[in-house]
């Protein structure tokens, strides 16, 4: 937020009127010639907020209570640490009207970031709303004032703190429901102070769990660890420096797994590597893509910021050949490991920097038709008069930022001559303000 903070926070709650939303979902009001954005409020309520932070010109609180009527769309938060826990933002409003506001935001956002408009909307992918997050990264932390207790769980609202909780509603059951476990495994190491966080990462059977240790963990810690792992069905790694020091602990197996069946393909991955955080909409998004593409048999197709072949590999099974490239090596060796998995031998992986690719680079092989590319939230501006310079008759840009989704689609129809042929939202992360969204171009 812009200009410096001016005078003391409201000592007291204030009460305003809701009359829009922001695209992340706070509501937004006014308060003596301020703009107040308001976590748990929706357009039309008035409501009492706690001020928690104030600029010049814009405040931000957190609703306490409604006075008067509730919004139509406001429902009971289905989690008991909603407004606590930082994790979610949008339990207080139907899932229903939280698609409907976020297809109305990627349509905003388009119109003023990118001048577009698409010929047609492609219908909303969803799913379920709870324990649907494979991934994440749980923060820990050592509280020896606190009755000696250990927290585990995602970061307070307004707060770089570790929230008080027991459980997650968004995250997948297996470990979800596992919180207090968790914490009181970590209080009875000998280095409680000393787990950093644990990163999550679930397949279709399995389910790890890295353990980040700033000090090395002694054989009764690994014990105690191995010893979870197995009273739960987890496996369980430990992470003493940097992504490549990732091991598992007794004889767990190094790679997860994840199917999509539509295509009869295995995706072997490491805890750490990059995946969908919602397998229900993956496996709906990535059949979608696939239509979208309209690939025939003779289709050269190139997949940028592929990773682990998540959208390569199911091409492969379309078209004559496909070229996946990313700019990690590490997930560009997980392409490969998965296509021998598969037995596809019409799909290739390359490294490069996808910001600065050259139509004529040797990895090319020669003529592209078809390009789909699932960037960062960051998008991939820099990577536009590449695919234009191949003259791709379609392209398929899946996106996890709509915002630079937009700034993209503006360069692609106004600059390269594209038009954006169809765009729609799916529902990748349900209860948060966050959104994935797909594109369509052709020429």
């Amino acid at each position: 937020m812009g200009g410096r903070r001016s005078g003391r926070l409201p000592q007291a709650p204030i009460e305003l009127d809701i009359d829009r939303i922001s695209h992340e979902g706070r509501g937004i009001g006014n308060n003596d010639g301020r703009t107040v954005f308001v976590q748990g409020a929706l357009p039309g309520e008035r409501v009492t907020a706690d001020i928690r932070r104030q600029r010049r010109r814009q405040q931000e609180g957190q609703a306490l209570s409604v006075v008067g009527e509730p919004a139509a769309d406001r429902v009971t938060p289905p989690c008991e640490f909603f407004g606590v826990c930082g994790g979610c933002s949008l339990q207080h409003m139907d899932p229903a009207a939280q698609v409907r506001h976020k297809e109305a935001t990627l349509a905003e956002l388009l119109r003023h970031g990118g001048d577009v408009a698409p010929d047609r909307w492609l219908a909303p992918l969803t799913g379920p709303t709870a324990g649907y997050r494979r991934r994440a990264r749980l923060g820990v932390k050592y509280v020896p004032r606190k009755d000696d207790r250990v927290l585990v769980g995602f970061r307070e609202r307004f707060s770089p703190f570790v929230a008080d909780i027991e459980s997650c509603h968004v995250l997948d059951a297996r470990v979800g429901d596992l919180l207090s476990a968790l914490a009181d495994l970590v209080r009875g190491l000998t280095i409680p102070d000393r787990i950093a966080q644990i990163e999550v990462a679930a397949g279709d059977d399995e389910v790890g769990l890295v353990f980040r240790n700033l000090r090395p963990l002694a054989t009764t810690d690994r014990d105690a660890l191995i010893a979870f792992g197995e009273a739960h069905g987890l496996l369980i790694f430990e992470q003493p420096g940097n992504e490549t020091t990732v091991a598992p602990l007794g004889h767990n197996a190094e790679r997860l797994h994840y199917r999509l069946d539509d295509f009869g393909l295995v995706f072997a991955f490491a805890p750490t590597d990059f995946t969908q955080i919602n397998a229900h909409i993956n496996r709906r998004m990535v059949p979608q893509a696939i239509e979208q593409l309209a690939l025939g048999p003779e289709s050269r197709v190139l997949d940028l910021f592929c990773g682990l072949g998540n959208f390569t590999l199911p091409v492969a099974r379309h078209a004559a050949s496909v070229i996946g490239v990313e700019g990690a090596e590490a997930l560009v060796e997980r392409g490969r490991e998965n296509a021998a998995l598969n037995r596809i031998d019409n799909a290739s992986f390359a490294a490069a920097d996808l910001t600065q690719i050259a139509p004529t680079a040797e990895w090319l092989g020669g003529g592209i038709d078809r390009v789909l590319l699932d960037p960062p939230r960051s998008g991939a501006l820099e990577a536009l008069p590449a695919i234009a310079g191949l003259k791709p008759g379609r392209i398929v840009y899946v996106s996890c930022g709509p915002s630079t989704l937009a700034r993209d689609a503006g360069e692609l129809v106004h600059r390269y001559g594209y038009r954006l042929e169809a765009a729609g939202l799916m529902d990748m992360f349900p209860h948060t303000g966050h959104a994935e969204a797909m594109a369509v171009f052709s020429r």
